[in-house]
């Protein structure tokens, strides 16, 4: 669907190790040095999702087919990123791309991993990241707050939103998420963010990268950070980028055996893959057929004819009505047929707004 997860930090965190362990591939080269990526390493990544090995179960089909996400490991950014300091300016306008920003944000002390700021602080770090973020939403408003002066005089929506673009610097002016602005609802809020696309607006989760021992327990720089998230109405989701490389190469029962055993429930990549998904509004629906079980990726409250449009535009157009049963029923009553028999197929027209889990089959005719 095009929409991304931007993994952000400062060089040397965990980023491309979390990246490589995302992706089950080593396409980002990790190194003990700051700027190892300079280019955008970009992958699609499966979204786990337990429902979908049920339904394959019943139905045994060829190949199980999960929904994805897009990854994109940018480089570190840096003290002055904004004004081009560490290849800033191509890594800012990278971000701006990006829908979701995770930060990952290193929470563990260890001597042989050299930091670039000479310590262990991770809300220095996060001031750091934000604070560049928030300056190059500054430098793009106040580009568009000059050119709102001159629109102002003859336009009554511009002289709206130069009055709320000038509240919104302050805010940025003072340390502030452009997210946490107290007009985030208004109109001309959405349309300039529409224009410029704040970078402070995303929604934000924090990777904190702990040590092993962390992540059973909160550490003092995991609490201090998950304060911080709380604060900012944002994620925080607890990782060991190192284990989660370990759990490269293991299949599901060896990888939750070893999980297990370090008393955590679900790897912290899976949260981040779960959470991000979530975040950026999308759900999945399936289709089951001997072919193939698949999940099928659209936005949360999309009406039946345009989840029919992800499979092809053609069942959009010829939209007759879709057939549908609840992910439990089907589960419950062991397969498509028998749900049908317990009546629990129902059909639904075009103001049916899909479930997350709907099975579903689309009747249509062009």
């Amino acid at each position: 669907m095009g929409l991304s997860i931007g993994l952000v930090g400062l060089p040397n965190v965990g980023k491309s190790t979390t990246f490589n362990a995302l992706t089950k591939a080593q396409n980002a080269e990790a190194a003990n040095y700051p700027f190892c990526t300079i280019e955008p390493n970009k992958a699609v990544v499966p979204v786990p999702d337990k429902r979908l090995v049920a339904l394959a179960k019943i139905v045994k089909p060829e190949r199980i087919q999960y929904s994805t996400l897009d990854f994109v490991d940018i480089a570190g950014l840096v003290k002055g990123a904004s004004k081009g300091e560490g290849l800033g300016n191509k890594f800012l306008s990278t971000i701006r791309e990006t829908e979701v920003i995770l930060q990952i944000v290193r929470c563990f002390d260890d001597d042989n991993i050299i930091h670039n700021e000479g310590s262990i602080d991770p809300l220095r770090d996060v001031e750091i990241i934000e604070g560049e973020l928030i300056l190059a939403d500054i430098e793009v408003l106040s580009n568009r707050i000059e050119r709102l002066k001159k629109q102002a005089k003859f336009d009554k929506v511009a002289a709206a939103m130069l009055v709320m673009g000038e509240e919104l610097l302050e805010f940025l002016g003072d340390g502030n998420l452009a997210r946490n602005f107290k007009n985030v609802d208004s109109d001309e809020y959405r349309q300039l963010n529409n224009e410029v696309r704040f970078l402070t607006n995303k929604e934000i989760m924090y990777g904190a990268n702990t040590d092993e021992d962390g992540l059973v327990e909160d550490n003092q720089y995991v609490l201090l950070l998950r304060e911080h998230a709380k604060k900012n109405n944002c994620e925080l989701i607890k990782l060991c980028a190192k284990i989660e490389e370990e759990l490269i190469g293991l299949d599901e029962e060896e990888a939750q055996e070893f999980l297990s055993d370090l008393g955590v429930e679900e790897s912290g990549l899976e949260q981040i893959i779960h959470k991000g998904f979530s975040k950026l509004g999308l759900m999945s629906y399936f289709t089951a057929g001997i072919k193939e079980v698949r999940a099928w990726t659209i936005r949360k409250n999309t009406t039946a004819p345009k989840a029919a449009a992800v499979i092809h535009n053609d069942f959009e157009k010829g939209f007759i009505r879709a057939e549908v049963i609840a992910y439990q029923d089907y589960i419950t009553l062991g397969g498509e047929a028998k749900a049908k028999e317990a009546g629990k197929m129902r059909l639904e027209g075009k103001e049916y707004i899909v479930q997350d889990g709907d099975i579903m089959h689309f009747r249509f005719n062009l």
